[in-house]
């Protein structure tokens, strides 16, 4: 298991490629938006310019982690993130988290993308276990992750105070063996053909209504 390597996953609504120190401008553009920062916690330090820069431009070196930036393949632009981190080797699982920004919503590309990062994570590094948590009141966030087979395994009660109000968090996980059932598509029970399973690119390798977990 090798997280050394940062790929480049293509599918038919979005790319995920590694990050850049370039990519920080427009991603403190896309944390700056009002509806990413309701549904993500605290990043627990001041975010600058000059942080962004710093945190992007370092990811690729990261050997336990996969940073990828959600792009627009029509002309590049970066529309958010999806991250798999808190790896635990001995259990072969980590976290996953992901954020889009408002270029990228109602698209159908934050679906797409969880999926991309989710199967290279099984099927590529050979994790058996993904989890993530989002606030409870990040309906659509939680559709997604269902959509794509992720399972409610329990909530926490009145984890946090956002705006004067106490707010749940659900916790949800995939495993290695459902993964493989369904390939990101429960409702049907299989995955999509071979051309359009979003594989890396062998020709390229090298922190609202948003879909956002935390």
């Amino acid at each position: 298991m090798d997280f050394s390597v940062k790929p480049v996953l293509t599918g038919d609504r979005t790319v995920l490629r590694p990050f850049t120190e370039a990519d920080a401008e427009r991603m403190w553009e896309i944390i700056g938006d009002p509806e990413v920062r309701r549904f993500t916690g605290s990043p627990g330090r001041e975010l600058t310019p000059e942080v962004l820069r710093t945190w992007y431009g370092s990811r690729g070196a990261q050997p336990d982690r996969l940073d990828l930036a959600v792009t627009d393949p029509a002309d590049g632009e970066v529309l958010g993130e999806v991250v798999l981190h808190d790896w635990v080797p001995e259990d072969r699982a980590c976290t996953f988290r992901t954020l889009i920004g408002a270029r990228g919503r109602g698209r159908g590309i934050g679906t797409e993308a969880t999926r991309l990062i989710v199967g290279y994570g099984f099927e590529e590094l050979g994790l058996h276990r993904i989890q993530l948590d989002a606030y409870a009141f990040n309906h659509r966030a939680l559709r997604v992750y269902e959509k794509v087979g992720f399972v409610r395994e329990g909530l926490r009660r009145e984890v946090e105070r956002r705006d004067g109000v106490w707010v749940d968090e659900v916790l949800m996980a995939v495993l290695d063996h459902e993964w493989a059932a369904h390939r990101g598509h429960p409702s049907t029970g299989h995955g999509p053909s071979e051309a359009h399973r979003g594989r890396p690119d062998a020709d390229r390798g090298h922190p609202g209504a948003a879909v956002t977990a935390r």
